[in-house]
């Protein structure tokens, strides 16, 4: 059975004295002295007529995100959103580095580092190199392997034990993943062509 709920209030006013018996105390008249108190009155100056010029709006360098002042996880609603803003450059501007930091890795995908270091020890396809001091460095199919994992986690919605399960089950997930992927670009550039017409 539950507690009930019970409201704390506090008092922080001072505290109220006591009222004293006065009729027994012996009454002792004393002059009473008036003082007086002199306020000078202040010089009023003429009004000044002063230009007010508007403020501008102040605009940040980065836009931010609905949920970007809360602390916490995302809602599902703004998840949903950013699925589909990551910034992954294409291939060919993708290898000329042999290896990213997982900062750069965060920024391609908005994403947390922490995220990022949780799902490696998620998910074993994921093998970044790591140097004496600990930082991680992911390599090209490092990060095609956390595009693949950011869509089945992000854009279908799987758990992270749905996803092992996914990739553990479909040996050809990363070849299907290749395809559709490049179906939507050729989507894209076909809808970019109708749209010129």
């Amino acid at each position: 059975m539950k507690k009930p709920l019970r409201q704390i209030s506090f008092d922080f006013s001072a505290p109220v004295e006591e009222a004293v018996d006065t009729s027994s105390l012996p009454v002792v008249e004393e002059p009473v002295q008036e003082l007086a108190v002199v306020v000078p009155e202040p010089e009023i100056e003429e009004a000044q007529e002063v230009e007010i010029t508007p403020i501008k709006e102040i605009t940040t360098a980065a836009p931010q995100t609905p949920s970007a002042g809360k602390r916490g996880r995302k809602s599902l609603k703004d998840i949903a959103l950013a699925a589909d803003l990551i910034h992954v450059p294409e291939d060919e501007e993708l290898f000329k580095k042999q290896y990213y930091s997982i900062g750069e890795v965060a920024v391609m995908f908005r994403e947390n580092q922490s995220l990022i270091r949780y799902w490696e020890t998620e998910f074993d396809i994921l093998q970044p190199r790591k140097n004496r001091k600990g930082d991680r460095f992911f390599r090209p199919v490092d990060i095609k392997n956390l595009v693949m994992i950011y869509d089945l986690l992000r854009r279908r919605k799987f758990t992270i034990e749905g996803a092992k399960d996914y990739l553990k089950k479909n040996k050809k997930a990363e070849e299907r993943f290749a395809a559709i992927q490049s179906l939507q670009k050729v989507k894209g550039f076909l809808l970019e062509m109708k749209a010129n017409l």
